[in-house]
């Protein structure tokens, strides 16, 4: 278990004590989609679907899934989030919407978690509003594009 900091020397999973860490800013960056077919596509991009306008519902419970995140995820600390932002953009050629959330605070641990939790929140909310008329959506690529702050430094994926 060398190098996992949420297992102690026994191998039982434990909260990290943060408390010797230095207070930095950090943000992180994720980004996933959500695939579907080209009629809901259009359904989405036209705002037609019956539940209401699908990205500013999915936008807020990104927001919200950002916020929640140390009840959803038992380890994660509860931060001062200090700014969630999500962007989700229909793109014709997946056909889909692209998902982006950047979340920043100020203290002793990353918002890796919450920048994901974002993001897998709005996907999730975009399956909801739209199942009804397309079962076989796909949720992928959930990944952290870039954190920064903190000892570790900086993290960019290529």
């Amino acid at each position: 278990m060398a190098g996992l900091t949420h297992f102690d020397g026994k191998g039982d999973a434990h909260m990290v004590d943060v408390s010797g860490k230095a207070v930095t800013s950090r943000v992180a960056i994720a980004q996933g989609h959500i695939k579907m077919a080209s009629e809901t596509f259009d359904m989405i991009s036209e705002g037609r679907a019956k539940k209401g306008d699908v990205l500013s519902v999915a936008r807020l419970a990104g927001i919200m899934g950002a916020k929640k995140t140390p009840e959803l995820i038992p380890l994660c600390h509860p931060l001062p989030i200090t700014k969630v932002a999500v962007e989700l953009t229909t793109d014709a050629t997946l056909p889909g919407v692209r998902i982006e959330a950047t979340v920043k605070t100020t203290g002793q641990t990353g918002v890796e978690m919450e920048a994901l939790t974002a993001v897998s929140t709005a996907a999730l909310t975009v399956y909801d509003m739209v199942k009804a008329v397309d079962k076989a959506m796909e949720i992928g690529g959930i990944r952290v594009i870039l954190k920064d702050g903190g000892k570790s430094g900086r993290y960019e994926a290529t």
